[in-house]
């Protein structure tokens, strides 16, 4: 007898800064997916919501394949829930905790997780550079609340500069995080799982050369930037920031996957953010990172569903 395809919406685009890579990641999972196994439709949340709507009653799963605003921060997840669909990753709240800097930096501290200091800039309310800069040193970084992708984000090397820099971050948002500047080997963790949570091999991340840091240009650019899985850094560390990234995983309430972006500064790893959608194209962090732990691109397409389907 033959088995039943599972009806999978597979949803890429939306409106956000993050669309083309959305697009791009969309296109590598249908791919990937086994065509056998699952009957997929694709839906473009700019254009394709009323069409999802409508074909809600024939959708087993959905597959979220969006970034950024509309697509990361609860609210098509908001949406599949209204309409009884189930999907891949973090509800409604850890999205949405999740895309917050702001809210997700305080989860982690009431969590215990080493973080950088940093101040909350509001756009309404004068700012003293003087003053930031006396509290946090130089460099610093400047991060809208919402963005992902490094959009927006700026490293500010002297107090002359930090006005620029939040005039950029305000056009994103009304609040900016102000952060120190940690020196040190950037590092991401995924983690996978509902209950029983399974943290996967580290990444180290060196941007090329004429990259800061690990910006939107270097993320996406090949070549630009080096990936070595797993991280070259002792076992002793590799378990620590595993464990941050399951911690900083459930204090934000994430279900399914996450990927914990992270500094090594000497003995102690700083938590970064926490992605809850992270990119899907194959050579994406946290698929490599599932690869390098035995799934290949498909096996782990397939476990994400099968987890959301658990749930």
């Amino acid at each position: 007898m033959e088995r039943k395809k599972i009806r999978l919406a597979l949803l890429a685009g939306g409106n956000s800064a993050e669309r083309e890579v959305s697009l791009n990641s969309g296109n590598q999972v249908f791919q990937a997916l086994d065509k056998n196994r699952y009957e997929i439709t694709r839906y473009d949340p700019r254009d394709d919501l009323p069409r999802l709507m409508m074909d809600a009653g024939k959708i087993d799963v959905a597959l979220i394949i969006l970034h950024g605003r509309g697509g990361e921060d609860g609210k098509i997840q908001g949406l599949l829930d209204c309409l009884g669909i189930k999907y891949q990753g973090s509800g409604v709240l850890g999205s949405a905790v999740a895309m917050n800097k702001i809210i997700s930096k305080q989860l982690y501290l009431q969590d215990g997780l080493p973080v950088a200091p940093h101040l909350v800039l509001d756009r309404t309310k004068p700012v003293d550079a003087g003053d930031v800069v006396a509290r946090l040193g130089l460099p610093l970084v400047v991060k809208p609340e919402h963005e992902g992708s490094s959009v927006g984000l700026t490293i500010v090397r002297n107090e002359r500069d930090l006005l620029k820099a939040l005039e950029l971050g305000w056009k994103f948002d009304r609040r900016c995080m102000a952060e120190a500047f940690i020196p040190g080997i950037e590092i991401t963790c995924g983690v996978i799982g509902n209950d029983e949570l399974e943290a996967l091999p580290l990444i180290e991340i060196i941007p090329g050369e004429g990259y800061e840091f690990f910006d939107y240009t270097a993320k996406y650019t090949p070549g630009a930037s080096r990936e070595i899985c797993p991280a070259r850094i002792s076992p002793e560390m590799t378990a620590k920031i595993q464990e941050y990234s399951i911690r900083a995983h459930r204090a934000l309430g994430c279900r399914g996957c996450s990927r914990t972006d992270l500094i090594l500064s000497g003995d102690e790893a700083y938590v970064l953010e926490t992605n809850t959608i992270p990119g899907m194209t194959a050579t994406s962090l946290f698929p490599q990172s599932a690869a390098a732990a035995g799934m290949s691109f498909s096996t782990m397409l397939d476990r994400l569903i099968e987890l959301a389907l658990e749930d």
